[in-house]
């Protein structure tokens, strides 16, 4: 029996970057693939014909684009973390349905998935957790997850498109408290400058009628503006389109190739690296 989700719920919200994932597997097969997201869509109850039309787009299948080097770019992170630190905590924060953490299960990690209690509530039901792995309902500003992260093997923490939708002040006190309850953990993380970010939130912010897009995190100089915010942070940072794969493959065209430029260089399209 398929999960149905109704329209205008918490849970829809959930079906747009699932259905990102899945569309990227089927653009872009050599550079990506999300085996877990092809299910998914499946099982789900769901009138996904917007969403098809919606992803056929130039720009769209861009964004498909952006989406799956997003995706590769924080799992290679993960990978490369745990190369030196095999039996460490996998933290996938804001997760969604996203499956990276289990991506990237190399037989001893342990895996949590935290988000807000009733994203949770639907990742039980679609995605329930596996052998060494957990699903976390909590808000992440709320420090009191961080007892439930068992980091004794060290810790590498991830979130994929969630900071543009908190404030800097928000992310300061998030990066300072991980970094004093973590040494040694590392956390990486998507981020743009402000001319993206604003681009980013011109439908959201509309409507939740917030006017200050200039709260909102964003980054043009990530080693030069997070290094202050703790003595402990080694800040790095790579493009997040072309930082990591050149993208030459036949399914990307000479003019994405020239967005990802773009993207990467106007708009500082990053993964930024805290080592605490």
């Amino acid at each position: 029996m398929k999960y149905k989700i109704e329209k205008n719920t918490v849970q829809e919200t959930l079906i747009i970057p699932l259905y990102a994932r899945k569309v990227c597997s089927e653009l872009y097969p050599n550079l990506y693939r999300d085996e877990t997201a092809v299910r998914l869509i499946d099982e789900i109850d769901y009138d996904f014909s917007e969403a098809e039309k919606n992803s056929r787009g130039l720009m769209q299948r861009f964004g498909s684009l952006e989406v799956a080097m997003r995706q590769n770019d924080l799992a290679f992170e993960v990978r490369d973390y745990l190369k030196s630190h095999p039996n460490a905590a996998v933290v996938n924060l804001g997760c969604g349905l996203d499956s990276t953490g289990r991506s990237c299960d190399n037989g001893s990690c342990k895996i949590y998935n935290l988000d807000l209690p009733d994203v949770i509530a639907v990742r039980n039901e679609l995605l329930p957790a596996g052998e060494r792995e957990e699903n976390i309902p909590c808000d992440l500003n709320d420090t009191a997850w961080f007892s439930q992260i068992d980091a004794s093997g060290g810790a590498v923490f991830f979130a994929s498109g969630v900071f543009y939708y908190f404030l800097t002040e928000q992310v300061k006190a998030l990066v300072q408290a991980m970094a004093d309850a973590f040494p040694g953990g590392v956390l990486v993380f998507d981020a743009a400058n402000r001319t993206a970010v604003k681009m980013i939130a011109k439908t959201w912010l509309k409507s939740a009628k917030i006017k200050d897009v200039g709260a909102y995190f964003a980054v043009s100089d990530a080693q030069k503006e997070i290094s202050p915010w703790n003595s402990r942070l080694k800040v790095t940072s790579r493009g997040y389109m072309l930082g990591y794969n050149d993208l030459r493959d036949p399914s990307v065209s000479d003019f994405f190739r020239f967005l990802a430029r773009v993207g990467d260089g106007m708009m500082k399209m990053q993964i930024v690296k805290i080592n605490f």
